[in-house]
This record gives structure tokens, C-alpha cells and sequence, in this order.
């Protein structure tokens, strides 16, 4: 039960604004008032200009590129809202940067995601939402409560609408073995196959595809991932399934980095159509899309707009409820080839 119930505030930092704006429209509130702006030298200053005495105060900001920047805004948010006597601040993280930093890999190497959780507690977080972190024991690094949403329930109700009958005939592929367990529960949903890319390091370090677990042949498949980042393991993930008799190749996954040159690694693959939430901000290459119109979307109703050349952006609003809390989720949908 909330017990601040007199006054809900959401504000956002530089990460991802328009997210906090949708999440907020859904509620039927306004976004908070703030501004969070840097000095000459880099530091980083934030500035409330409404009260937050005794509200909820939600906190969205996404710990994407730039990692520490953004990281940065959101302690400093946090401490502005507990200095001002906030009832309760919750930091609304959808992707959890240095995630991957989850355990020593090597001796005398960091565990950089306790840190983090370390520091949002020190700061005066009193409760983290996020969204499918790499790996859920994190959940176990905080020592105040942290929910992480799961996002394959909305990935499943996508794909039903999309292939209809036809899915329990494709194959939900996890890229590695590491995400093997979130892409069974996925698989589950849609009652579809379940594949998995073996991938290995040779005598050098390097990774390499030594064989897929299941039958992809002649079939459609779903590469089903957590975060695509260089898009170098989706990638040699599909080029795999092609090699092994996949007829056609989609992906998804929650957070879209999009590092480096992944969006021409992607265009230059066998992967017909990739889907991410809006965890992240959509990459440049959608700049151009259109807009949403201002008439409020159904749930769920999916909204299209030409982007240059074959590059197709697809929009599906879909809603959240956690207690007050209302995450929106953008599915950003990048078409690679001809379906």
C-alpha cells in the first residue's frame, strides 16, 4: 500500500524524457517540474521548482549512454527529492546500466552493478523498478526493495497478434546459453519450440557458433534477447539459424543499445525485423519518424511511419501498472528485410 496517497510526482532526468512524459499521460498527471543541467567543468546540478513534500516521488531515468552522466543525474535527483522531504522516492531505472558487472570474472575485478545499487540506497532511493535485468539475482544486491518487470509476457502478446495461429509453428532461439531460462518462459507463453546457440570460446578467447540445440529447420524463428548491444551476437545467432535450415529470422529484446555500428551489422544481416522496448531512446536512425498523433492511442494499437529507404519504425504503446506506478513501454520495431 502507498501511504503518501495525498500527492503522486514523477520526474525525469536527460535519459529519456519522453518516457517519463507517456508514463505520465497514461496516469492523467502532469511531469513534474525540474531541470537538470551541467556546468562548464561537467558537474552536474538539479533543480526542483515544484514541492514534493510528503508525495511519491518516481524518479525515471534510464542508466543508458552516457552511462555515468546519466547514472550521475539520477543520485543527484534522488538526493534533491529527500533533501526536500519527499514521503517516498523510487528510482524507475528501465535499463539498469553496469548490469553486466554483476560478479568478478577475473581476480581483482569489481562488481560494479552492487556498487551501483549501493550508491542509489546511500542517496536515499527507498525502492528501484526496473526492467528484465541481465541477470535477476541484482535484485539480491539491494538492500531496499527492487522489483524487475519482465518483459516477455509483452513480447508474447505482440508476436500473437502479429502471426496469429502460426506462431506455435516458429521457434524461440536464445542467442547463448546464458539467457536460455528467459527464453523457455517466452517459448511457454506462445507455445512455440525452443532452440538454443551454442557458443563457445576457442583456445584464443574468441566466441564461436559450434552448433544449434533444436530443429530450426524449415521453420521461422524468434532470436529472443535480454540486450542488444554491438548486435554482434544476434547476428552470428541468425547467420547460425540460416546455416541450420531457418526459414525466416526475427529478434527482440528489451533494451536496444545499438553500440558502435550495430544498426548496419543489423541491416547487412538475415534478421528480417528487430523489436526492443523503449527502455532506451529509439537510435538516431528513427530521428525522422513521425510522430505520435495527440488523440490518445488504444493499448496495444500499433501506429507505423516511413523512414528512409527499406527502414520501417513501428510503434505499440503498451501500459504497466505496479501500485501508482505506470510504466509505458514503446516498442521500437526496425525492419531489415521483406516479411
Amino acid at each position: 500500500m502507498i501511504s503518501h496517497k495525498n500527492s503522486i510526482k514523477v520526474f525525469s532526468g536527460n535519459a529519456n524524457p519522453k518516457l517519463a512524459a507517456d508514463i505520465c499521460k497514461s496516469m492523467g498527471i502532469t511531469l513534474g517540474e525540474n531541470e537538470v543541467k551541467g556546468f562548464a567543468d561537467g558537474e552536474v546540478s538539479c533543480s526542483l521548482y515544484e514541492s514534493v513534500r510528503g508525495s511519491d516521488v518516481f524518479i525515471v531515468q534510464s542508466t543508458c549512454k552516457p552511462v555515468n552522466d546519466n547514472l550521475m543525474e539520477l543520485l543527484i535527483m534522488i538526493d534533491a527529492c529527500r533533501r526536500a522531504s519527499a514521503g517516498r522516492i523510487t528510482a524507475v531505472i528501465p535499463y539498469f546500466g553496469y548490469a553486466r558487472q554483476d560478479r568478478k570474472t577475473r581476480s581483482r575485478d569489481p562488481i560494479s552493478a552492487k556498487l551501483v545499487a549501493n550508491m542509489l540506497a546511500a542517496a536515499g532511493a527507498q525502492r528501484v523498478l526496473t526492467i528484465d535485468l541481465h541477470a535477476a539475482q541484482i535484485q539480491g544486491f539491494f538492500d531496499i526493495p527492487a522489483d524487475n518487470l519482465i518483459s516477455y509476457p509483452i513480447f508474447a502478446d505482440y508476436y500473437a497478434k502479429k502471426f496469429g495461429d502460426a506462431l506455435h509453428d516458429m521457434v524461440v532461439v536464445s542467442p547463448s546459453v546464458g539467457p536460455i531460462a528467459r527464453a523457455r518462459k517466452f517459448a511457454e507463453k506462445v507455445e512455440a519450440g525452443l532452440a538454443i546457440v551454442d557458443r563457445r570460446q576457442d583456445s584464443s578467447g574468441v566466441e564461436e557458433t559450434r552448433n544449434i540445440i533444436g530443429d530450426v529447420k524449415d521453420r521461422d524463428c524468434i532470436l529472443f534477447a535480454d540486450i542488444v548491444d554491438t548486435a554482434e551476437t544476434i547476428v552470428t545467432a541468425a547467420r547460425a539459424l540460416a546455416d541450420s535450415g531457418a526459414k525466416k529470422v526475427y529478434a527482440c529484446a528489451s533494451h536496444g543499445v545499438l553500440a558502435g555500428e550495430a544498426i548496419d551489422l543489423l541491416a547487412s544481416s538475415n534478421i528480417v525485423q528487430l523489436t526492443l522496448l523503449d527502455t532506451i531512446p529509439a537510435h538516431p536512425a528513427s530521428a525522422r519518424a513521425a510522430e505520435l498523433s495527440d488523440r490518445r492511442p488504444h493499448p496495444r494499437r500499433g501506429h507505423r511511419a516511413q523512414l528512409s529507404g527499406n527502414l520501417h519504425h513501428e510503434v505499440c504503446i503498451l501500459i504497466f501498472h505496479l501500485e501508482s506506478a505506470v510504466h509505458t513501454a514503446l516498442f521500437f520495431t526496425y525492419r531489415f528485410g521483406e516479411e
